[in-house]
């Protein structure tokens, strides 16, 4: 009896402390928190990513959008984009301020500023850097007593121990110098890197075209040296002056490279770095430039497990930069002004996670566990804006937790272009023919209605175009011919613009000799072709609304549909009659967009193999695009502009299409939120309410103690009943002894 009563006191306490520690434990973190409770009252950003981890941040060779949060938290170039300022404007970052380049002839004298163009033989941008701006510490940098490089030689068992280099002991520091600036240009031409913009950059920077063949020459010797030693060879066009001035030498006249000045392609990489990582035993455990950084930015990468989690965490050396006190006029209405002037960053540490799953991901956002669910997409709010208009319990869900959903126009464009080379919907061989060619463009343009294809299949996400300049950019003007098409729309007795209709759209097929969608003179039928991109099954309703659309004006559609790479192949023949393409700018000027027209830039023909798909040509459109290209800001650009959008418009080598709504995710408690895919920089400019955020995840997320407190009751339950039948069996027995005794 005793054994039995003390093991039912036994079960009984055991389930009680166990229902008390899976309480607390509840409390502590929450089954599906990422994160223990506790580091949500913290400074911490938390967000998500998909898929794998960024494949590299080395910055000479980073060029996709989910390593640019890395990148350019970690490094700083020379010059950047303002934050809230639209049109995008250019302003200086490490860089003590903008510089107006020097214009030499081929003799190497100074021409005047207006100088015409043809007789410019050199640009000379020479960049002060500010001083004082400090890498953030690593073991690169670390010396001993003597003045010798800790780290530079670390032994094959050393590093082999290594998961990152932060776990070396000792951790420096040094001044960013004009050096660095040129070190990590020069970078461009490394063989053993490929960077991606050496292509680009070899027949615009002076010298770099030779550098690179140079180092071609010595590949195998920098692969069994693990690294390529910059400081060792010299190129005309990068040059630092002293240790506070860069000097940077270009072919001719081209305003718009102040604009790759902002790209991480030209950050700062110290020499240091370079020789750390060169260590096979550290590259074999994924410790090298690609996986661990080396910049001044506003944050280091202070933890990076890979396809599972990165930490960013506050450079300890960075210089406080204030936050903007100007942009947009309904900027302070947003309450993007409030922090004008102060320091930043404004966040400590920046958590990724991995999630695999999109439903995971929702789910924990909405539950307050991310502040955002990929924060370095601008993209994730347009879900969840078309799921409230789809649903509206999900709408009311949405505004009970006061989500944000920020959205801006940025600078891309979807359009449906014809083929200048086409005899049907091209330009023409002849006057008579071009016009008919025009007039046909024309009809079609106005009978593909893209407002409803915005409506329906992009959720009221995006902006019917009027040409091939966004909003966002130098040039757009919302009350110029950027923001109306005459060809396509009218305006109303009330001054609205609205389409013009499916009979004027007839009444120009009929001008174009094909009325009723017939041949005037032989009375066939008019068929088309579309070319696709893609072939899943996905496609077949979008497919069937651009039918329609030919459809009203008497045009049957034959849609081609190949895969991409077929696809391509069509394009850079000429062969493709009309087609489906868009377009993101690499960086914000018009000039990145107006050269999709520009004649010797096109596709096919010319044999240029460039970006003008349509392969347009227009005589005075090439003129005043090599005039506007050379052009700065201002009247006289605007003019230029204005006229080639109005040549684009009249001889409709598109059909204009959209521009996509680019829509963030945010928490009420994420202040600065201003979606952009231009300013890479950005998190620094955000700001968390820690105290707001862990308030509202105790509010959205009550631990459900029933269960236990059923287990502790069923537990408490069963040890009763064990007693109670240890008891009555204790009972039994005492009662039997004694008719035994009797």
């Amino acid at each position: 009896m005793s054994r039995l009563h003390c093991f039912s006191r036994l079960v009984q306490r055991a389930l009680v402390v166990t229902g008390i520690a899976l309480l607390v434990g509840a409390c502590d973190k929450p089954v599906n928190s990422p994160q223990a409770l506790a580091e949500y009252e913290h400074n911490t950003l938390f967000s998500s990513f998909s898929g794998r981890s960024p494949k590299t941040l080395d910055p000479q060779v980073s060029y996709s959008s989910d390593e640019s949060l890395y990148t350019y938290a970690v490094y700083e170039t020379l010059y950047g984009y303002h934050y809230l300022k639209r049109p995008y404007e250019i302003v200086p970052r490490t860089a003590e301020r903008l510089v107006e380049p020097t214009y030499l002839d081929r003799e190497g004298r100074v021409l005047p500023s207006d100088a015409a163009p043809e007789t410019i033989a050199t640009s000379v941008y020479r960049i002060p850097i500010k001083k004082g701006v400090k890498f953030a510490p690593h073991p690169a940098f670390a010396r001993d007593e003597q003045g010798r490089y800790r780290y530079h030689a670390l032994s094959p068992e050393r590093a082999s121990a290594l998961d990152s280099p932060l776990q070396l002991e000792y951790h420096q520091t040094r001044e960013l110098t004009a050096h660095d600036y040129a070190y990590g240009i020069k970078r461009l031409a490394n063989p053993l890197i490929v960077s991606p913009l050496l292509s680009v950059m070899a027949p615009t920077i002076v010298g770099l075209d030779d550098l690179a063949k140079t180092l071609r020459q010595q590949t195998k010797a920098f692969q069994s040296e693990g690294w390529v030693d910059m400081r060792r060879y010299d190129c005309a066009g990068i040059r630092a002056i002293d240790d506070y001035t860069i000097e940077l030498r270009i072919h001719g006249k081209y305003p718009q490279f102040v604009n790759w000045l902002t790209m991480n392609f030209f950050a700062p990489v110290p020499w240091e770095a370079e020789r750390f990582y060169a260590n096979e035993h550290l590259r074999r455990n994924n410790i090298s430039l690609s996986t661990w950084p080396v910049g001044t930015g506003p944050y280091y990468l202070a933890e990076s497990k890979q396809n599972r989690r990165h930490v960013l965490a506050r450079n300890p050396n960075y210089r406080a930069d204030p936050y903007p006190c100007e942009g947009e006029q309904t900027d302070r209405d947003k309450g993007l002004l409030v922090d004008c002037g102060k320091p930043m960053p404004f966040i400590d540490r920046v958590v990724m996670q991995l999630e695999k799953e999109a439903v995971s991901t929702t789910t924990k956002f909405l539950q307050g566990y991310y502040d955002s669910p990929q924060i370095s997409r601008v993209d994730t709010g347009q879900g969840y804006l078309v799921a409230a208009q789809d649903d509206p319990n999900k709408a009311k869900l949405y505004e009970s937790k006061k989500l944000q959903f920020p959205t801006t126009v940025e600078a891309s464009v979807w359009y449906m272009g014809f083929n200048w080379l086409d005899p049907v919907v091209g330009g023409g061989t002849s006057a008579e023919q071009a016009e008919r060619n025009r007039k046909l463009r024309q009809a079609i343009s106005i009978a593909v209605d893209w407002e409803e294809q915005i409506a329906i299949f992009e959720k009221g996400q995006g902006q019917a175009a009027h040409g091939p300049l966004p909003p966002s950019l130098f040039g757009w003007r919302d009350d110029g011919v950027s923001a109306f098409n005459p060809v396509v729309y009218r305006r109303d007795a009330d001054g609205r613009v609205v389409r013009r209709s499916i009979e004027e759209a007839k009444e120009l097929m009929r001008q174009a000799g094909y009325p009723n969608g017939r041949d005037a003179q032989t009375g066939k039928p008019l068929v088309l072709n579309f070319d696709w991109q893609g072939t899943s099954p996905g496609s077949k309703a979008f497919l069937d609304w651009f039918s329609r659309q030919f459809a009203k004006i008497g045009i049957q559609l034959e849609i081609r549909a190949t895969d991409y790479n077929r696809f391509q192949d069509k394009m850079n023949k000429g062969v493709a009659q009309i087609y489906y393409w868009g377009w993101l700018a690499d960086y914000p000027d018009a000039e990145n967009f107006l050269f999709l027209l520009y004649g010797p830039n096109s596709k096919a023909g010319s044999g240029s193999g460039g970006e003008n798909a349509s392969n347009f040509r227009h005589a005075r459109y090439d003129r005043l695009f090599e005039v506007m290209k050379m052009t700065p800001d201002g009247p006289a650009k605007q003019r230029l502009i204005d006229e080639m959008i109005s040549i684009a418009q009249h001889e409709a080598p598109w059909s204009f299409g959209y521009y996509p709504t680019s829509a963030a995710a945010l928490h009420h408690w994420v202040k600065n939120g201003k979606p952009t895919s231009t300013v890479r920089n950005n998190i620094q400019y955000l700001r968390i309410d820690a105290q707001e955020r862990a308030k509202s995840i105790a509010q959205w997320n009550q631990p459900i103690v029933w269960p236990w407190i059923a287990l502790i009751f069923v537990g408490a339950l069963g040890a009763w009943s064990v007693r109670r039948h240890v008891r009555r069996n204790a009972g039994a027995s005492a009662r039997r002894r004694q008719r035994i005794r009797a």
